[in-house]
């Protein structure tokens, strides 16, 4: 791939080429799209066609302009399992509709006023450490899945797969070169499912032996993604749509990276407005079939900085082959399989690189902690959001209203921000 000719946006490789290059994009973009919806509880086969078709969608928004694949959102994985736990899945997707049309909206206000304030209303000490908050919120969630059996107590026999696994993840991506170096998570699952399957072959009875194919046999060769119908009320709604402001912040970094590698300004063509409507209309579409929210991903954008291939048609065609293996179902019913030890230790890396992502962003950002205001915004944010912080209270005898956690940190960081006094520099 060294001597690859570069490919802008629009060049449209030779079939020869066209399919192993659209493949890379579909092993970069593969575990984390499925370990989301095993994640959350949601169909894996589903999720890569949600994913597919909104890549898709978001190529027709732009264009195809913009090289992005569009997969299942990390940053979001706490709301569904909170909103599912409390209301119910019809309604966490009903929200995630909805934050996806709060995309648009926020694409409306971009194209007819800017990006500015954006920056005044999440600045980076408050992006930064909301994204910590995200990672370490769901950071007891890995470690209850990498050391605890399917009855919920512990197992030494767990903690050793997922043990296997976070080793596995962590040599390949800090050894692989090239184009493995950037699917070290899909490498991870891989060693770990293949050493689970063979422990529990070769001693049976151990505890190892947790993988069972009957699902695979029960399943249909074939099938179609099911509708969804989702339910709405305000409560789980306002709690996505104030953890989007923090994915609308992760778009914009998308895109400014994603330039930067590509060579070619996207906040200025097609626009930011058109990305963040693609991005929202992605995310309305997944809902609206049981899929998660989605967003650009990073690990797309690691293979073309690798390949130098930038074609909108490579990233076309990734989706349509993840859309072609959505209506596999036995492929499907075997991803299910994956033991919850090896999605643990998987999440142990995977979670803390988005808290590590979050002091990135301060650091990268040179937020200054000599200054009390950026120390107090950081101190409360993360103390709300990882110590459990919760606001409720009953507006009716049938109604009541409760923000906590990643919701609550983000809403409290962005007031804080509005009203606490700039320091003014000397």
């Amino acid at each position: 791939m060294k001597n690859m000719e570069i490919l802008k946006p629009h060049d449209r490789p030779s079939i020869a080429t066209w399919i192993p290059l659209s493949f890379q994009h579909v092993f970069a973009m593969f575990g984390a799209t499925i370990l989301v919806p095993l994640l959350t509880g949601l169909s894996p086969s589903t999720a890569l066609f949600t994913a597919g078709t909104g890549t898709l969608l978001f190529i027709l928004c732009t264009g195809a302009k913009v090289p992005a694949f569009l997969g299942s959102s990390f940053s979001f994985i706490a709301p569904l399992i909170a909103v599912t736990a409390s209301h119910g899945l019809s309604y966490a997707l009903g929200a995630a509709m909805i934050t996806g049309i709060f995309y648009c909206f926020i694409a409306a206000v971009v194209r007819f006023t800017g990006i500015g304030w954006l920056d005044k209303v999440l600045p980076p000490v408050v992006i930064g450490s909301v994204i910590v908050v995200i990672g370490l919120y769901l950071a007891p969630v890995a470690m209850s899945m990498a050391s605890n059996d399917s009855s919920g107590n512990y197992s030494l026999v767990s903690l050793s797969i997922a043990a296997v696994t976070l080793g596995i993840t962590i040599v390949s991506n800090i050894f692989l070169k090239g184009f493995f170096s950037a699917i070290p998570i899909l490498i991870g699952l891989i060693g770990g499912y293949i050493f689970t399957l063979f422990m529990g072959l070769a001693f049976p009875g151990s505890g190892y032996d947790i993988i069972s194919f009957q699902v695979v046999k029960d399943a249909e060769w074939f099938g179609f993604p099911k509708f969804h119908v989702p339910h709405f009320s305000i409560i789980p709604i306002l709690i996505f749509i104030i953890v989007s402001f923090a994915t609308i912040c992760e778009h914009l970094g998308d895109m400014v990276v994603t330039s930067k590698i590509v060579g070619q300004d996207f906040y200025k063509n097609p626009g930011l407005h058109r990305t963040l409507t693609g991005d929202g209309i992605a995310t309305t579409w997944a809902a609206i079939w049981g899929g998660p929210p989605n967003t650009t991903y990073s690990e797309n954008v690691g293979v073309m900085a690798i390949t130098r291939v930038y074609s909108a048609w490579v990233i076309g065609g990734a989706a349509i082959i993840a859309v072609l293996l959505s209506f596999f179902t036995k492929f499907g019913a075997g991803i299910s399989t994956i033991p919850t030890p090896v999605l643990g230790g998987v999440s142990i890396l995977l979670f803390g690189i988005i808290a590590s992502a979050g002091l990135r962003t301060i650091v990268e950002a040179g937020v200054d902690y000599k200054d009390k205001r950026n120390l107090i915004l950081t101190s409360v944010i993360l103390v709300v959001g990882i110590g459990g912080g919760k606001l409720a209270f009953n507006i009716t005898q049938d109604l009541s209203f409760e923000l906590a956690g990643i919701a609550l940190a983000t809403f409290v960081g962005i007031v804080l921000n509005l009203i606490i006094p700039r320091t003014k520099k000397a």
